[in-house]
């Protein structure tokens, strides 16, 4: 194993596959309202073509790898393919971002099959409010997802959650509370400006986030070892859970990114707020070689930019957010 670097010296250790462009939830900072034409099936990488890919990936260097979407849990028998990446040797660390919502239904499978964690979509506390920013009535089945992925061992369960100005940045106390009386771990994400439809919503900066959440007592940093995320991570004295802030418009972290994002069509995407792909799943279905493979996944790690270009209003423009998976 060699390992990877881009052209500026940033080693590059983690995949995001998206396994679907579909979802059962129509966020108000993701997806249009009416939905976006689906890919079809034919084109979506069988899971033995994921395998394939991550398992050369992982020879390359790659040893984390988190599942995506879309929804992943809308995929049929995903556990099968949680088995498959499983038995890669090199992979230290599989995990899946979730909406929460078939959480409970998989949660024991997906643990059998070798998930080590999920993290969860929750934006809101409040039953109207979900449905308000989701389009579907189902904060009470994210809430059992999560205790049942918690009973299955599939911990620690981060929650995401997004916040919007005037939508549900009311709601930040309640949630960093619930890392003291609970055990959560939160995560406050900034809003990303990805879509033209999501233009409407309003950013809240993670340094207004923290001052809010200091009535609340004060913050020591912690160092959460799960995971090889962006998030910078603090506890409030005593407590069980932790929250973190992952700061992409006021802070950007760039400069230490680690990752590429494999889509559900097989592109391979150097950066989420980027439009640039190398298509790996032309040249994997016409019999590529390996080394021809290896050379389109540095290619990929070679277009790598330095650091998005959102303060300068330039934003992605050939695909949304749940068509590349976060």
């Amino acid at each position: 194993m060699s390992g990877l670097s881009d052209s500026f010296q940033r080693p590059i250790n983690y995949l995001r596959i998206s396994v679907t462009d579909r979802c059962n939830l129509r966020c108000l900072y993701c997806m249009p309202s009416g939905g976006f034409p689906l890919m079809p099936r034919h084109e979506i990488l069988r899971y033995e073509e994921v395998e394939a890919i991550a398992r050369l990936a992982v020879e390359m260097g790659i040893s984390k790898v988190r599942l995506t979407g879309g929804e992943p849990l809308v995929r049929r028998e995903l556990p099968s393919l949680v088995d498959m990446l499983s038995r890669i040797e090199g992979i230290d660390d599989l995990s899946l971002t979730t909406n929460g919502v078939l959480l409970k239904r998989y949660a024991i499978s997906l643990r059998e099959a070798g998930l080590k964690r999920v993290n969860v979509s929750l934006d809101s506390l409040n039953r109207e409010r979900y449905q308000q920013i989701t389009g579907y009535d189902g904060l009470n089945d994210v809430l059992e997802g999560m205790e049942a992925a918690r009973e299955a061992g599939l911990e620690p369960v981060k929650v995401n959650m997004v916040v919007m100005r005037g939508i549900n940045d009311d709601e930040v106390l309640a949630f960093a509370r619930l890392s003291m009386e609970a055990g959560w771990h939160v995560r406050f994400v900034e809003l990303m400006p990805f879509s033209t439809y999501g233009a409407t919503l309003k950013f809240v900066p993670a340094s207004e986030i923290q001052k809010r959440i200091l009535s609340l007592g004060p913050l020591e940093p912690y160092p959460l070892s799960q995971g090889n995320g962006p998030a910078r991570y603090f506890r409030f004295p005593e407590a069980k859970g932790t929250v973190g802030f992952i700061t992409p418009i006021s802070e950007h972290f760039c400069f230490c990114c680690n990752r590429l994002r494999l889509t559900a069509d097989g592109k391979l995407r150097p950066c989420l707020l980027g439009d640039e792909e190398v298509d790996l799943k032309k040249p994997l279905r016409e019999g590529a070689s390996q080394k021809e493979l290896r050379r389109l996944i540095r290619q990929a790690v070679a277009l790598k930019p330095q650091r998005h270009r959102l303060t300068e209003g330039i934003i992605p423009q050939g695909r949304s957010m749940c068509q590349v998976g976060g």
